[in-house]
């Protein structure tokens, strides 16, 4: 039970997700009813689901959303903003009681009740103060309750429903009677017939095995698609079939032949419920008996299409048997290709499987430096296709964990509205790139950080109208997030085309700080990255969304602890733009492996352009000429303070980072490697330029160097450099 409850969690969850996006598409104009109809079917999923789990906390106030749905489907009421609102209160609300089942509670506590009534009652005043009767309320009460709600209409909708559980389903903790139950909520039973002719002796009966089957015929207003999630939780324990109102004889006929019990008894059943009348049944039964033949030949005789045709002239068969005996293989066909192609998997098997990768890469590379020393040409060439199995395992296990973006720019549609409104404040909110992918613990990680930025976008950066208006700007603020990749990395934008950055105020604010000194020269880059500074704020008040100082250097702190970089550009009433570059994954990466001295370093092999021996006359500068190109760089040697002599050739590895060329001069080149990245530990988080460390095929520790952090220092040496000199002249 506890494995299901997981799931069904989860999948409420996604639910919820669905149904947030949905309401803000209708809200902003959206007018296709499928888009209200997904709305209803996820609220209904849930309620059904949650009658399943037997959480009645979250049965109960579901059937009250489910019901002003309803409404709407009907065009009973009509879509408002106002209605948006209290529905998408209503999510967040179910996303509580979610919470409080996931720790093991049946039961709201009395706080979060209060808020589900209030929730209920603004919901029910926008039905005309209508109460909709609850999720356990007796067949006769829900029937008179549908029928009222229908202005009076009988349900003479009559469908249906054939079910066989299968054996393990009371094994599995589900119980049939439940189900049957939840059906009531959807409509009346008008007959049902037990079956029980799967049961087997006494001796051999199994006590925790199921052998019931139903012959239900359930009348409801209901569609297909919400009776079938009656039966969600056990559909791969039963065998379930769903025949409409008036459905052809043709039908029933095909739904007889598909289940286990004995023709005659089926059909009496039939009959008996007043699905078929005992004429229908016998007409059919025997044109069934000559439509064998039309079965018969269409896996391997001449063409049915003749066949049923000739057949139906003679009058030996009905055009319904020729027809369902035609298409016979093509329903086969069709519902073998709609089968689920998706499995779930818990991501701590993922993370194992990683692991587990990456301790198979380093062992690959112990036994191809073993193999290279041994100087065995069979033994090398064995290493060598091992290490590209390796490799294709790598890349395999890897793309299980990428995943796309565009799940949690979503999230944000939902931040932005409510952000706006609280606000008084018109944002557009512009996604592109969602498609690009990267790994699932970094998307996981990037949310908070994005929800600073965008927060930040609207409540600093997006003027009020009035003052966009005064300035020519569009009246509807807008914020831009876009993802792309870009040399083995994924770069964020969180733009907006509000005021800007007040560089001369967060310059005054800096020095009232003491972050910066009165006499210290800082460029406008410089000076917007302040803004990351602990404890940094501009706002002339505290709100509820900013300006007590926290959040920018959580950003920092955070997209750091990925490995990543942060970068702000501004310029005055134009806009921000954000620019955050992360790694596509955490757990392994192609490197390039260079050497200063005894020691041993990795660059990502993506971020590497091209390798060159260093010229002596860029001895006494940092910077060299790349074909025309000025080429700052940066000495390991002395970045790390190696203290030995030079050797006499020095090389330079040219890196590109964050869109800008960069060397890195070394001693020696080695080559490509696999690398598994090991993080370093809290003591060395302060160190610039290592990203990480890895586990060498020798058993050696090689520092992961930071490329960003490096072409930083590159680029602002050169600037220092360049200052300098024009001071000079």
């Amino acid at each position: 039970m506890e494995e299901i409850l997981s799931v069904f969690i989860q999948e409420a969850r996604e639910q919820l997700t669905d149904m947030e996006a949905g309401l803000m598409r209708m809200e902003q104009g959206d007018h296709d009813p499928e888009t209200l109809n997904a709305i209803f079917r996820a609220a209904h999923t849930i309620k059904g689901g949650s009658g399943v789990v037997e959480l009645g906390m979250i049965e109960k106030f579901t059937h009250v959303v489910e019901n002003a749905l309803d409404k709407l489907r009907n065009a009973e009421i009509s879509v408002s903003s106002a209605l948006v609102s209290v529905i998408l209160n209503c999510c967040d609300h179910l996303n509580a009681l979610l919470d409080l089942a996931e720790n093991d509670m049946r039961e709201a506590d009395a706080e979060t009740q209060a808020k589900g009534g209030a929730l209920a009652n603004e919901l029910r005043g926008f039905l005309g103060g209508a109460v909709a009767p609850s999720a356990a309320a007796t067949p006769a009460e829900t029937a008179a309750a549908v029928e009222s709600e229908g202005g009076g209409k009988t349900m003479n909708d009559c469908w249906h429903i054939s079910v066989r559980f299968g054996r393990d389903v009371l094994r599995n903790g589900m119980d049939p009677e439940a189900i049957l139950r939840y059906l009531l909520s959807l409509g009346e039973i008008a007959h049902i017939t037990t079956l029980s002719d799967a049961l087997p002796e006494p001796e051999e009966m199994a006590p925790e095995s199921c052998y019931l089957g139903f012959e239900i015929s359930f009348r409801s207003h209901a569609d297909k698609a919400a009776i079938e999630r009656v039966f969600d939780f056990v559909r791969d324990d039963c065998e379930l079939h769903i025949l409409p109102p008036y459905s052809k004889v043709a039908d029933y006929l095909d739904l007889i032949a598909h289940l286990p019990e004995e023709t005659m008894r089926l059909g009496e059943i039939l009959v008996k419920s007043g699905a078929l009348t005992q004429e229908e049944l016998d007409a059919g039964l025997a044109a069934q008996q000559a439509g064998s033949a039309v079965a018969a030949q269409v896996e391997g005789g001449p063409p049915a299409p003749h066949l049923g045709k000739i057949l139906v002239e003679q009058q030996m068969l009905q055009p319904e048997i020729v027809e369902a005996a035609v298409t016979k293989q093509k329903q086969i066909s069709e519902k073998k290709a709609d089968e689920a192609r998706l499995i779930r998997v818990h991501a701590d098997k993922l993370d194992h499987l990683i692991d587990l990768v990456g301790e198979l890469v380093i062992a690959g590379a112990s036994a191809n430096l073993l193999a290279q020393k041994s100087g065995q040409t069979v033994l090398v060439e064995t290493t060598s296709v091992l290490s590209r199995l390796v490799e294709s395992i790598r890349d395999s296990a890897l793309q299980l964990r990428m995943v796309q973006i565009g799940e949690t720019f979503n999230r944000f549609n939902r931040v932005v509205r409510d952000t706006a409104k609280e606000l008084g404040k018109e944002i557009e909110l512009v996604i592109t790139g969602a498609e690009t992918e990267l790994d699932k613990s970094v998307v996981e990680k990037i949310g908070d950080p994005l929800m600073h930025l965008v927060r930040n976008a609207m409540d600093h950066g997006l003027e009020p109208t009035a003052v966009r208006l005064a300035k020519g700007k569009p009246q509807a603020g807008r914020v831009e997030l876009n993802a792309y990749h870009d040399s083995g990395s994924i770069v964020i934008k969180v733009v907006d085309d509000g005021a800007g950055l007040p560089k001369e105020k967060i310059r005054t604010k800096a020095l009232e700080k003491g972050l910066i000194s009165e006499n210290q020269t800082l460029s406008d880059q410089e000076i917007a990255n302040l803004i990351f500074e602990a404890g940094f704020s501009t706002a002339e008040k505290v709100t509820n969304l900013s300006g007590r100082g926290v959040g920018m250097d959580v950003v920092r702190r955070n997209i750091q602890a990925l490995r990543g970089t942060v970068e702000v550009d501004s310029e005055e009433n134009l806009g921000s733009r954000f620019t955050i570059r992360l790694p596509l994954t955490l757990a392994i990466i192609d490197g390039f492996l260079v050497g200063v001295e005894q020691s041993t370093f990795v660059i990502p092999l993506e971020m590497v352009v091209e390798c060159m021996e260093l010229q002596p006359s860029s001895e006494e500068r940092n910077y060299l000429n790349l074909r025309g190109e000025v080429l700052p760089f940066v000495r390991l040697r002395e970045l790390f303070e190696v203290n030995s002599d030079k050797p006499v050739r020095e090389n330079v590895v040219v890196v590109k980072a964050g869109g800008r060329k960069v060397g890195i001069v070394v001693d020696v080149l080695q080559g490509e490697f696999q690398t598994v990245i090991k993080p370093l530990g809290a003591i060395f988080g302060h160190l610039r330029g290592i990203a990480g460390s890895t586990i060498l095929g020798s058993g050696e520790i090689a520092l992961i160097l930071d490329v960003q952090a490096l072409a930083n220092l590159a680029a602002g040496a050169e600037e220092r450099m360049h200052a300098a000199d024009g001071a000079l002249h």
